[in-house]
């Protein structure tokens, strides 16, 4: 007799889509168009273990026997089926040495104008008591950048805050520095901001336009959900300055498109009312959601209700996303978008994100940061860019978020895609931002099913919008 066949469940998920079955490929990030046979072979082995020799003689009433050979072969090469031989380790991946920095985050002033309720910053200050970074450290960032990864085709550059603009001396002369100084190694480096949007001006606009600055603003929606926590220090709401500065923005601004970040705290889970008020009443390119659920300030978290809610309400804007792209017309829903691009191109992360790796952010005294939620808090830096990188520290850090062994993660159906979640997400819920994002994996698994849904009916009846909309982010 044959080795017995067993259906590895952990590497493929199916999906109905208007009575099509669809594979995900769990291991790629792939999805396939099942055949009956193939789709029989599945249910017939979920059933029960069988050989090969037993699996020919069950299916060959329907199918030719050198077909059904050829259907097993390939799902043992894609190993959705197993005779027994080891799988291959989905993550190769268990030390990290190298770290292929691309992008610097420079945090140019804990001060910011505004208090907002929700602010996870634990270092920030009033705009009187802000701690800016010299120019000094900002140029000692690029000097590790460039040093640590001079092989790196593309740069980039963020400032951050605090309100970065509140600095935006440094601002600019790190963009005159970085301009000469990636010219002269021949490489293109960009440059992105985030920003609450009060202090810009029509000059300072026309300045980051020249510089072609990747720009999102922070913004919650309409008037009464905006100024319900994005408030001034002394309490009062910002909404008007905010909206009347983006419209300004929006424009006179020509050489990127302008997103809006929303945060979304509790409360607040109309979705489609905010996307409706910054896409088609302000005009933003894109609107991208942010749920806060693990924020230093319990009160201001979504209870699961209103977490289950926002994931349905995603959904919902979700499904006019997918009309609209069967109509050829892109409505700017970021979360999305993301997720469709995910899913075309068959991105498997080992990690959540570039945080640690690709990415490091620099505090106003120079340490290095995971990322730019980090800076001022209470987890260690990881060296400085005066001692350079501690990348042994680093590396350890890594590599326990990269071991799924004894986690939830193992054998998660989307464990390619989400990767255990935000770091400092783990770290403000668990305080340890190793820890997998557990609380709402239910509600990422059917989000995921989502859009396995919608990018299938995209590429079935309109795939010219992939070549259109999808394809060209990359560009940017």
């Amino acid at each position: 007799m044959g080795a017995q066949l067993n259906l590895v469940e952990q590497n493929l998920h199916l999906v109905e889509v208007d009575s099509n079955q669809l594979l995900f490929h769990i291991p790629s990030s792939s999805l396939f168009q099942l055949d009956n046979l193939t789709l029989q072979m599945i249910e017939t082995l979920r059933a029960q273990e069988q050989t090969a020799e037993q699996l020919v003689a069950e299916l060959q009433q329907q199918y030719p026997a050198d077909q059904i050979s050829e259907t097993l072969k390939e799902l043992i090469a894609l190993e959705l089926v197993s005779d027994g031989s080891p799988l291959t380790p989905e993550i190769g991946l268990k030390k990290v040495t190298e770290f292929p920095l691309n992008t610097v985050v420079l945090n140019v002033n804990t001060g910011c104008n505004l208090s907002c309720s929700y602010c996870y910053k634990e270092d920030l200050d009033k705009p009187s008591a802000g701690k800016k970074m010299g120019l000094e450290t900002a140029i000692q960032s690029i000097e590790m950048l460039i040093a640590e990864s001079p092989q790196e085709e593309r740069y980039n550059v963020v400032f951050f805050g605090g309100e970065p603009l509140s600095n935006l001396a440094l601002i600019r002369e790190v963009v005159d520095y970085s301009e000469r100084r990636f010219a002269e190694l021949g490489k293109p480096v960009d440059f992105t901001m985030t920003t609450n949007a009060t202090l810009l001006t029509e000059e300072i606009v026309d300045w980051l336009n020249e510089h072609r600055f990747g720009i999102s603003i922070s913004m919650d929606g309409p008037k009464a959900i905006h100024d319900k926590n994005r408030i001034t220090v002394g309490g009062q709401g910002t909404y008007d300055v905010v909206s009347r500065k983006a419209r300004m923005l929006l424009e006179r601004y020509q050489s990127r498109p302008v997103g809006a970040r929303v945060t979304l705290t509790k409360g607040i889970t109309d979705i489609r009312r905010i996307w409706d008020h910054l896409f088609n009443e302000l005009g933003f390119a894109e609107v991208g959601f942010a749920p806060v659920t693990s924020g230093d300030i319990s009160y201001y978290n979504l209870s699961d209700e209103e977490l289950a809610a926002v994931f349905s309400n995603m959904k919902a804007l979700g499904q006019e996303y997918l009309e609209a792209a069967l109509d050829h017309r892109n409505i700017g829903f970021s979360n999305m978008h993301q997720l469709i691009t995910d899913l075309h191109e068959g991105n498997k992360k080992a990690l959540p994100c570039g945080a640690g790796v690709a990415m490091l952010a620099v505090d106003h005294e120079g340490g290095l940061n995971l990322c730019h939620r980090f800076t001022g808090s209470d987890l260690d830096t990881f060296g400085s860019v005066q001692q350079g990188m501690d990348k042994a520290r680093l590396g350890d850090f890594l590599e326990q978020r990269l071991d799924r062994t004894n986690t939830g993660c193992a054998s998660c159906r989307i464990r390619n895609l989400c990767s255990g979640g935000c770091y400092h997400e783990s770290y403000a819920r668990y305080e340890d931002p190793t820890h997998p994002v557990y609380h709402y994996c239910d509600l990422m698994r059917d989000w995921v099913d989502f859009g396995i849904e919608v990018y299938s009916r995209i590429l079935a009846e309109n795939p010219a919008f992939i070549d259109s909309y999808i394809t060209p982010r990359r560009a940017h």
